[in-house]
This record gives structure tokens, C-alpha cells and sequence, in this order.
């Protein structure tokens, strides 16, 4: 039988990473998981308890498509609690994860054809989503001296239908201040071109909060998800907010691309956002650990990268390493049983000397993950 054009898209290199490292498990190995950007911690207790009671009440059925309105009113909260922004609720949209946000984004902004630029560095399912949707994702090859954030110059004269925009970004971490998001904003509203801001990571940060486009603007769509900050990635449910006069487009795709988000995740993340003493602690973690990477990957002797502001990973430089970085992968999984991702995955172009570290799992893990790539780069 034969398949569309649309299906050819690229591997999800992590993935593949992964699927190696459960392979080496699996004969008994003790693999240390620095390839994927999940929390080594669970959902909060209170996101368990209360499903648990949802579930002992009655049966969970269908929700509206825009999701359950207390979960939309306290997201909406959190924005004036975060941001200091007055979100009315109705602009609130649940997503069966953040990749369902992003289908119903790119399927109500873009025609086939349309060219939608995308970071790079970044993450790498926005180019396989949009061209499995028939669209043209453009690369914007950010630099070092724009900590890997495009900026105006890198766009403007490409005739994009969309712009798409991470911060704190994967993989590097990096944060657009309000100054370089509001520059972003003006160019796309001069120059026509619909504005996506990426907000996954919000929460996860760790010298600065990391600024919304809501406090810059209206006219944009804003994706964010219960995986990141709220330690909930299995559980797929996320969130986005759209101009007012998209919310019936939206809805429309939505009942019949998705029905709704799942109704026990909806139950759960909505107590999960009064859980803040144990998001908090996670938080406790995640700032001990990038100091230990930090520290400790020079040490090992990966000593080119910038400080992340946010989320949970270190994007580094290995060009005096290697010109493979998916080989190297493989012979740190193989000879060091540490699970590293190769840049390949967020830069076709320049990912071949670098690798992506995530210290998202326990402390524990990253003090013996890195003894491991001491060990394993000193007998290299």
C-alpha cells in the first residue's frame, strides 16, 4: 500500500536514543538518562488524589473541546499570578499535549505551501509536524552572538506566512527578555506573519522569569503544557491562547481532530496547579543539578557551552570532539552508559558537533552521570 509524501519525515533521533538505551536495560544494564527532557520526578500528589476521587465519584467521559472551564479560568489566573496579564478564560484552549497544540496552530494559521520559520537550534518536531501538515518549515540559523534566538534580521525579508518561538528554548535553554520578544512581535506584525511563542519551559527557570508574548501582545498564539514545570509528561495534556476571534476557529478543529484533551489529565492538572510547595522542590532539584553540570561536564571536559537560563538542558559545542555527534552518542551509551542526544536532531545543518545534555532526572543520576563521562573522556 502506498504512502503519502507527507509521511517522509525525519526520525525523532531522541527517540531512537532512547530506544537504544531500553535495549542496553533490558540485557541488565544501568543506563543513566541524560537524552530526554523528562522530569525524573512524578505528577504532584495532589494531581494523583484528585483524579483518584474523580474516578471513586463516577465515570469520565467527554469533556467540550476547548476543556473543562475551571481548568481554562485557573490557567487563565495563573497568567495574572505569573505575568501580571488580565487573560479572559475564553481565550484559554486544552490540548491533548503540547503536540496537539501545535497541529491545531499550524492547521488554523497555514495553507499548504506556507512558510513557517523555525529556530535553529530547536525543537525538532515543529519541522516534522509541519511538513507532515504540507507546509514549509524554513530554518532560521540563529548564532551565538543571539544566544541561538532568532532575531528580526534573520527573517524579515522571507516572506513567512508564521514565525515560531521558543524561550527558554530546547535545546539550548536560552530566554528572549522582553526587549527581543518585542522586536520579534513588531516585525511579524509588520511584515504579516502570524506569531507563535513556545512557552513549555515557563516556570523552569532559574536567574530571571521568562517573558509571555502575552505581555507584549494579543494578536499571537501562545503553547504551554502540564510535561514540563508541572512533572506531568505522560499524562498529555497542555494548553494554548488565542486571539479571541480564533477561539471558534480552534474549537471547530479541535472536536474533530481530538473530541478534547483527556478528561482525568484535565482533573489532574487543574490540582496540580495548587501544588506549588512540591513543584517547588522539584525546582530545589533542578537548580542543584545544573550547577553540577555545569561544573562538572568542563570538567569531563565539554567545556563549550552557555549557562541555560531555563528549563533543563545544556546544549554544547563538541566541534573539538567530533564532526559525529551521532557516532559519539553512541560510544558514550556503549562505553559510558551515559544516554546523551546528538545535535542532529535540532540542527541538520550544525548538530553534527554538538550534543544536548538534560540533568531533568534525580541528583543521584547526575553526580553518577557525570563521574561516567569523567571516566570515559579520560581514557578516550
Amino acid at each position: 500500500m502506498r504512502t503519502s509524501t507527507r509521511s517522509a519525515v525525519d526520525p525523532f533521533i531522541v527517540m531512537d536514543v532512547m530506544q537504544a538505551a531500553a535495549a542496553a536495560e533490558a540485557k541488565g544494564e544501568h543506563i543513566i538518562h541524560m537524552e530526554v527532557g523528562q522530569p525524573g520526578t512524578g505528577a504532584p500528589k495532589g494531581a494523583v488524589e484528585a483524579l483518584t476521587g474523580a474516578m471513586n465519584a463516577g465515570s469520565l467521559g467527554y469533556t467540550v473541546a476547548l476543556g473543562l472551564p475551571a481548568l481554562r479560568a485557573r490557567i487563565a489566573q495563573m497568567y495574572g499570578e505569573w505575568y501580571n496579564v488580565d487573560l479572559d478564560p475564553n481565550r484559554v484552549v486544552i490540548t491533548p499535549g503540547s503536540s496537539g497544540a501545535f497541529i491545531l496552530a499550524f492547521t488554523a494559521l497555514f495553507d499548504t505551501g506556507d512558510k513557517v520559520g523555525i529556530g535553529a537550534p530547536g525543537y525538532p518536531s515543529y519541522r516534522q509536524i509541519l511538513r507532515a501538515l504540507g507546509f514549509a518549515p524554513v530554518d532560521l540559523q540563529t548564532s551565538a552572538a543571539n544566544r541561538f534566538q532568532p532575531v528580526p534580521d534573520d527573517f524579515t525579508q522571507m516572506d513567512l506566512a508564521g514565525l515560531m518561538v521558543a524561550s527558554p528554548a530546547n535545546p539550548t535553554g536560552t530566554m528572549l527578555d522582553h526587549g527581543a520578544m518585542s522586536a520579534l512581535v513588531e516585525a511579524c506584525r509588520a511584515t504579516d506573519t502570524s506569531f507563535i511563542s513556545d512557552e513549555l519551559y515557563h516556570g523552569v527557570e532559574y536567574e530571571k522569569k521568562a517573558v509571555t508574548a502575552l505581555e507584549i501582545t494579543d494578536d499571537c498564539y501562545v503553547i504551554n503544557s502540564f510535561s514540563k514545570y508541572f512533572s506531568m509528561t505522560g499524562w498529555r495534556v497542555g494548553w494554548m491562547v488565542v486571539p479571541d476571534d480564533h477561539v471558534r476557529v480552534i474549537e471547530r478543529i479541535a472536536q474533530n481532530m481530538f473530541i478534547c484533551a483527556p478528561h482525568a489529565s484535565q482533573i489532574a492538572a487543574l490540582a496540580a496547579m495548587d501544588c506549588d510547595d512540591e513543584l517547588q522542590a522539584n525546582m530545589d532539584i533542578y537548580r542543584a543539578n545544573r550547577t553540577l553540570m555545569m561544573q562538572g561536564l568542563k570538567e569531563a571536559g565539554f567545556t563549550s557551552f552557555a549557562p541555560p537560563d531555563g528549563a533543563f538542558y545544556v546544549y554544547a559545542d563538541v566541534s573539538d570532539l567530533t564532526n559525529d555527534s551521532l557516532s559519539f552518542a553512541a560510544e558514550i551509551l556503549e562505553k559510558a552508559r551515559v544516554s546523551v542526544t546528538p545535535g542532529l536532531d535540532f540542527d541538520p545543518l550544525r548538530g553534527a558537533t554538538t550534543l544536548r545534555f538534560s540533568y531533568a532526572r534525580s541528583t543521584p543520576d547526575i553526580v553518577e552521570g557525570l563521574a561516567r563521562l569523567k571516566a570515559f573522556m579520560a581514557a578516550r
